[in-house]
């Protein structure tokens, strides 16, 4: 069905009333999340929040329709990433409409997917739903996935498992089966400091992480040279890759320190543990060794910061039919990049990713989102209302 002008100009005054938080994950949500459960609240409809272990970011679950029943769950992260050092030529959080277009922080990735949801409560907290329709809205995303695993602790500890997910990422209104997962490490490496005249004296942290970075390049190219042919990921492998590197004081002082943040993305079926044991044990095996003849205390120490599950493509999951039943759509794709989905399926719901705008435009200085976009969206789940008030 076409989307009446009042569902979109709705679904636009949501995503502008979203936008003006600044939810850049280094800061809390919890003003925006306490503004969303007062607006469920105002349509009598009760919320969950699960927060973080400092209680300054909360997660956001609310059930419209019967509790006792499994649903459909539209879920959304409600952190940005920062606007720093970008050049904006609109405000970023303040949304500027301008030739069919909506621009903002978080325009795409993904406060449009959660404002349509929250304009749509009215209608959906109004029909005779058979089957619920469930919010999840997350806290810190963009760092890692790490609300979200509190929001499906939750659900399997206290509550109906959903029959499906639906991740509203922005995909173009395409629908995508499955993601590569994320894994983020910290490595910090210690030797001993000393003066640069005289090397024999000292345990250069530099140097023991850079034959680390090597050996994660080689690693690398060992899986790239074995890729999984019938994969329908680009590349068809799990890539590994070191992103930041900080160490030394001087140039005339052995360097004590060395930090290396470093990560992969790997395939759903692939064994992301081999390869971190593998980096692991070359690093105890073959570089602590030179370290430690010089100074017991210097060695390496490896932190795994994020772990986020990828999510392995189910093309006859009910979440998939769902959607191909709704939309028409035949195909579904993949992507590299991370989401939340593989964490509800991990835990035994099954998801998909689909959503609008597009991932070109997420990130970047003048992020938007194209109305018709939003449109199409508003159309999806006005046409989800209808099916959750007739399906079984």
């Amino acid at each position: 069905m076409p989307t009446s002008p009042e569902r979109l100009e709705r679904a636009i005054a949501m995503t502008e009333r979203l936008i003006a938080f600044d939810t850049t994950s280094r800061n809390s949500n919890l003003a925006l999340i306490e503004d969303v459960k007062a607006y469920l609240d105002g349509l009598g409809i009760g919320s969950r929040l699960t927060y973080d272990d400092g209680g300054g970011k909360a997660n956001l679950w609310c059930t419209i329709g019967p509790e006792e029943r499994g649903g459909i769950v539209l879920s959304g992260h409600t952190d940005v990433v920062p606007v720093d050092g970008q050049e904006w030529t609109t405000d970023p959080f303040s949304l500027t409409r301008r030739g069919g277009k909506l621009y903002g922080r978080g325009a795409c990735d993904m406060k449009a997917f959660v404002a349509i949801a929250l304009s749509l409560a009215p209608e959906m907290a109004t029909a005779d739903l058979k089957v619920p329709i469930h919010f999840a809205f997350s806290y810190d995303e963009e760092v890692g996935c790490i609300g979200v695993q509190r929001i499906v602790d939750d659900v399997v500890a206290n509550l109906p498992l959903p029959r499906a997910v639906i991740v509203g990422e922005p995909t173009s209104m395409k629908l995508i089966g499955g993601n590569k997962g994320t894994r983020i490490y910290k490595t910090r490496v210690t030797g001993v400091p000393g003066h640069s005249s005289d090397p024999r004296h000292g345990a250069n942290a530099i140097t023991a992480a850079s034959r680390m970075i090597a050996f994660i390049d080689d690693l690398g190219q060992e899986i790239a040279a074995n890729p999984q042919t019938d994969s329908p990921f680009d590349p068809p492998y799990t890539t590994l890759t070191v992103g930041v590197i900080d160490g030394g004081t001087a140039h005339n002082i052995i360097p004590e320190f060395c930090d290396i943040t470093w990560g992969m993305r790997v395939l759903p079926d692939d064994d992301g543990d081999v390869y971190e044991n593998r980096i692991r044990n070359y690093c105890t095996e073959v570089l602590e060794p030179t370290l430690k003849a010089i100074a017991p205390h210097t060695g390496f120490e490896h932190r795994k910061l994020v772990d986020s599950a990828g999510l392995r493509p189910e093309h006859e999951s009910a979440a998939e039919t769902l959607v191909r039943q709704l939309t028409g759509l035949n195909q579904s794709s993949v992507v590299s990049f991370g989401t939340e989905a593989g964490t509800f399926q991990r835990a035994g719901m099954p998801a998909v990713i689909f959503g609008p705008g597009s991932i070109d435009q997420a990130h970047k200085a003048d992020e938007f989102i194209a109305v018709d976009q939003m449109a199409q969206c508003v159309d999806f789940m006005v046409d989800l209302i209808d099916w959750a008030k007739t399906a079984d």
